[in-house]
């Protein structure tokens, strides 16, 4: 009878184990570093644009496995003219077997002038946010 307990609560441990183990997701990617430009063949850091003026965001990854996702969410926070947080475009890509990513947007008339934003996701779970301004 004993033995048979023992059975059991080994079954039961293994298909804890298995559970856990299969709605845990772990991965060791994380962004490095991420910054603004409006230029990014020099990729000189900068937080206020000019209207007419493409923003973009460099993003570097470590240990990004080939199936990681990372998302940029373009927000204008307040600008004028329009509502506040107002969500303006949003753009995810695979890592593959890179590490470096430019996100960009561009407008085909001027930036109204005001605060914005882009919030960046790594596997869908906000990681940081980088505030910028269009003067």
């Amino acid at each position: 009878m004993k033995t048979n307990r023992i059975k059991i609560l080994m079954v039961l441990i293994v298909v804890m184990m298995t559970v856990l183990a299969c709605s845990f997701n772990f991965s060791t990617a994380k962004i490095t570093s991420a910054k603004m430009t409006a230029n990014p063949d020099t990729g000189q850091e900068t937080n206020t644009f000019s209207q007419d003026q493409t923003f973009y965001c460099i993003v570097v990854l470590e240990n990004a496995p080939e199936d990681t996702m990372i998302k940029a969410v373009w927000t204008a926070v307040n600008v004028e003219g329009e509502q506040p947080n107002l969500l303006i475009d949003e753009a995810g890509m695979t890592a593959g077997n890179e590490n470096v990513f430019t996100f960009n947007l561009q407008n085909n008339g001027l930036w109204p002038k005001g605060k914005y934003k882009v919030d960046l996701y790594l596997n869908n779970n906000l990681d940081r946010t980088l505030e910028f301004e269009v003067q």
